[in-house]
């Protein structure tokens, strides 16, 4: 890395542990990526309960070069979901291992080998417009499952973003985000109105 590490405690307790951790797994992160210029790890107590079981948010910052830099913040309420007493070493984990795949998935992309194109009819969801803000540019969509996703409009591949309707049909490849699960590859099912 061409800028040192940064790693940064705020309203939360700093230890020698997770600082070890935090700079073990930012080595891990650059045989990834080999031309991460620099990063910043951010460990932030926003909120706390009675009982002090809401762990830290967790948010990494890479610098890149020809690219927005990557962000990667996991929120407590999802690791609260995933495990019974969530912790910062859960925190951490979850956050790095979002990074290495959001790495791996730019050096895929940049070395133009994304091999995730040739297998997104295997990964196509059918789906149906839930709710849209077209001042905002984007909108979400019902899954199977019953759950909403969000979806922007430049992941429209077929159909036009000014014509959707609540209750149209799609089809779409689901991704994680840099703030969660969210819809890529919009296609309408039905074809455009006039």
């Amino acid at each position: 890395m061409q800028v040192p590490l940064q790693i940064a405690f705020h309203k939360a307790e700093k230890s020698d542990w997770a600082e070890q951790e935090i700079r073990a797994r930012v080595d891990k992160l650059q045989t990834y990526h080999d031309r991460i210029i620099g990063c910043r790890v951010t460990v932030d107590q926003r909120a706390r309960n009675v009982e002090g079981t809401l762990p830290p948010v967790v948010r990494i910052e890479i610098s890149l070069p020809g690219i927005a830099p990557v962000v990667v913040a996991y929120e407590p309420d999802r690791l609260q979901q995933k495990y019974q007493t969530p912790d910062l070493g859960n925190a951490i984990n979850d956050a790095f291992s979002l990074a290495e795949r959001r790495l791996a998935q730019i050096k895929e992309e940049r070395d133009g080998r994304n091999k995730d194109a040739h297998h997104d009819s295997q990964r196509q969801f059918l789906g149906q417009v839930a709710q849209l803000y077209p001042d905002e540019d984007h909108g979400f969509l019902l899954t199977n499952e019953g759950s909403s996703l969000y979806f922007h409009r430049n992941a429209m591949l077929q159909g036009d973003f000014d014509k959707l309707r609540v209750g149209d049909e799609v089809r779409y490849v689901e991704e994680v985000g840099d703030t969660g699960p969210l819809a890529t590859k919009v296609r309408v099912v039905q074809p455009d109105r006039n």
